[in-house]
């Protein structure tokens, strides 16, 4: 069902198929809703949170000796570890881009390799995809991928990670309740000490008895990889901090995000978030991912050359 953009596979680049997936449609200038929100609504502020719009910029990079990095746990496999610093500008006027994100992968068997993604304002245009491939020393434009495609080889998709989008789905509100329970996380790495990122956390249960939305999002193709998926989602800042797939009345797969909240003066919004780890488990074949973003690593609204988000950035990239 998905594929892997590596270097070491740049066959893959001819075998993408272009998607009909296009812009989101959100703006990066959503308004906070008043009253009640819509099941609609609910689903474009969650986008509007994950994409970090509040912000002309946010970047995960590495300080003080830290870098966010991904686990990965295949079933029967070992752990796989890749440090990454992510880029991602919302600053754009021309009426053309709506924003630009870029992944710097810096260890593991993507090290050397770098992603620019590029989101247009046209609801149908594809996203553009440059991808910096060390091997062969040079970027390679490729096609949008398919949503369901993994991103880096993790558990979590392209369309989790970017692609998916308000009007991929129908939308529902079943209701409001409190979180319960504590976030998942790969048991066996709990409070252990590794390379780059230091001490992982624990389960993340700050969350529990916080009041959320429940959202049904049944996907549009009845012939998708999920029927729909369940989303509580934060009644005040549009955290999303669960999201349950079915297939079939069967629960597939599950991704927990533990969100933080920007406290500064000057960023009043609710939905100033930021990502402290994202955890997946596709509970068909047990492949878990648990990527760990350190605070120390977080950067909001950055002085950035205006090419910084460019395949420049890229090229500089060592092996």
């Amino acid at each position: 069902m998905r594929q892997t953009i590596t270097s070491s596979i740049i066959a893959l680049s001819l075998a993408v198929a272009n998607s009909a997936y296009a812009g989101s449609g959100v703006p990066t200038d959503l308004p906070y809703p008043t009253g009640v929100p819509s099941a609609e609504q609910v689903a474009e502020q969650v986008y509007f949170a994950n994409h970090f719009y509040t912000f002309k910029n946010f970047g995960i990079r590495r300080k003080k000796g830290k870098m966010s990095v991904i686990v990965d746990r295949i079933k029967g496999s070992k752990v796989n570890l890749t440090a990454i610093e992510r880029f991602i500008n919302n600053n754009y006027k021309d009426g053309e881009v709506r924003a630009k994100d870029m992944a710097l992968f810096r260890s593991g068997k993507l090290k050397g390799m770098g992603m620019l993604i590029t989101d247009y304002v046209d609801p149908n245009k594809n996203q553009s995809y440059e991808v910096w491939l060390p091997e062969l020393r040079k970027v390679r434009r490729f096609a949008q991928p398919a949503p369901e495609d993994a991103w880096g080889g993790t558990a979590f998709t392209f369309g989790d990670v970017t692609l998916r989008s308000p009007k991929d789905e129908t939308h529902k509100l079943l209701g409001i309740r409190q979180f319960k329970g504590c976030l998942g996380a790969i048991k066996k790495l709990r409070g252990k000490r590794i390379r780059y990122a230091g001490t992982l956390p624990q389960n993340a249960c700050r969350h529990r008895g916080k009041k959320v939305f429940i959202l049904k999002s049944t996907h549009k193709d009845n012939n998708w990889w999920y029927d729909y998926r369940i989303s509580f989602v934060d009644t005040k800042s549009f955290a999303d901090y669960r999201t349950v797939y079915y297939k079939n009345k069967k629960l597939i797969k599950v991704i927990d995000r533990d969100w933080g909240r920007v406290i500064s003066k000057r960023l009043k919004d609710p939905r100033a978030l930021f990502w402290k780890y994202w955890y997946g488990l596709d509970r068909t074949s047990g492949h878990e991912t648990w990527a760990v973003v350190p605070d120390e690593t977080i950067e909001i609204n950055a002085r950035h050359k205006a090419n910084f988000w460019s395949v420049s950035t890229l090229r500089r990239l060592k092996r």
